[in-house]
C-alpha cells in the first residue's frame, strides 16, 4: 500500500507517520509538509511545498496512491467562521479533489473530531465546518472514512506547534491512564488513529464514520502503561 499523508509535523500525524513506517504493510508514504520532518526512512519521501490548495502540479504524484491519511488540521481558538473554514474545509477538499481525480475510489482516511456536527446547523462553529468537510468528503468519488477522536495521547516525545495545544496536553498527559480507565471511550493515542487508518485503508470498515471506540478497536487500544 502507498500512503498520501498531510500533518505529519503535528501531533496526530507524527504517531500516524510511525506506525507506517514501521507495518509491513505499507510500502512507501508520501508526506507533504510546509517544513522538514527530521526523520529518514527508506519508505519515507518528502514534498515540501507553500500552497496547498492547488496540487495540479504534483497530481501525478498522487497517480499511485492507495490511501490518503489526512491529519492536517488547526485550532479554532480565537478564529472567525470564514478564516477557520478555509484552513479547515478548503486545505482538505483540495487535496481530495486532487485524489479523486486522478486516482477515483482512493481511500481518504480524514481526522475530524468528537463532536462533529454532520447536520451543519449546530451551534458550535467548529463542529459545523467539520461536518460541512466530512460531508463533502463522503459525496467524492473516494472510499471516504470520517475519524473522529476524542483525547488524543500524542506519541511520546512529539511536541504541537499550537501553544495551546501544548498547554492542554501537558495538563492532560499525566491524567491519561485516569481518563482511560474510567473514559475508554473517549479517550485515544495517535498511534490507535494510525494503526486504525491503515487497517481502513487495507480491509474497510462497516462505517464510514469512525468514532473513538472503533478507532481504539482498530488499533488495539493498551494504556499507557502497556505503551
Amino acid at each position: 500500500m502507498n500512503v498520501l499523508l498531510f500533518g505529519a509535523t503535528g501531533m496526530v500525524g507524527d504517531g500516524v507517520l510511525h506506525e507506517c513506517l514501521g507495518d509491513s504493510r505499507v510500502d512507501s508514504v508520501l508526506a507533504i509538509t510546509r517544513s522538514p520532518l527530521g526523520v529518514r526512512h527508506p519508505k519515507l519521501r518528502e514534498l515540501r511545498r507553500k500552497d496547498f490548495l492547488d496540487y495540479r502540479d504534483v497530481a501525478r504524484e498522487f497517480e499511485t496512491v492507495d490511501a490518503c491519511f489526512f491529519c492536517l488540521g488547526v485550532s479554532s481558538v480565537g478564529m472567525k467562521e470564514a478564516e477557520y473554514r478555509h484552513l479547515t474545509y478548503d486545505l482538505t477538499l483540495a487535496a481530495a479533489h486532487t485524489l479523486a481525480a486522478v486516482k477515483p475510489n482512493a481511500t481518504f482516511c480524514y481526522v475530524s473530531g468528537e463532536g462533529t456536527d454532520s447536520s451543519e446547523r449546530g451551534r458550535s462553529m467548529w463542529a459545523r465546518v467539520k461536518g460541512q468537510t466530512e460531508n463533502a468528503l463522503l459525496a467524492l468519488p473516494l472510499d471516504a472514512y470520517m475519524f473522529r477522536p476524542g483525547l488524543i495521547r500524542p506519541r511520546p516525545g512529539a511536541r504541537s506547534k499550537t501553544r495551546w495545544y501544548r498547554l492542554a496536553y501537558a495538563v492532560l498527559t499525566p491524567l491519561y491512564p485516569v481518563l482511560y480507565k474510567f473514559a475508554p471511550r473517549h479517550v485515544t493515542t495517535s498511534e490507535n488513529v494510525g494503526l486504525a487508518m491503515i487497517a481502513v485503508a487495507i480491509s474497510g470498515y462497516e462505517r464510514h464514520v469512525l468514532g473513538n471506540a472503533d478507532i481504539n478497536a482498530l488499533g488495539g487500544a493498551v494504556s499507557s502503561h502497556e505503551r
